[in-house]
């Protein structure tokens, strides 16, 4: 029974761990961004755009939605 109990918790920690690992990493923050500019900015902002960027540059560049700069790539205008 204690083996068990053990072997369970060793699961849940190694769960644990790995959803840290996954919600540190940089691409998901980025995309998170960008998700999180199209919700703000509509379709004024190219969510598609940005989140292929993030993918390619493998989350160096990580928009702000309150940085102008960051974001200037991925505005457009809506006609």
């Amino acid at each position: 029974m204690a083996y068990s109990l053990k072997m369970v918790f060793r699961i849940y920690l190694l769960c644990f761990a790995t959803l840290l690992f996954i919600e540190a990493n940089p691409i998901g923050i980025c995309i998170r961004n960008c998700v999180q500019c199209k919700k703000m900015f509509g379709p004024y902002f190219e969510g598609q755009v940005c989140a292929d960027a993030c993918v390619k540059f493998k989350g160096k560049m990580i928009p702000d939605c309150e940085d102008i700069t960051s974001i200037a790539p991925f505005l457009s205008k809506f006609d």
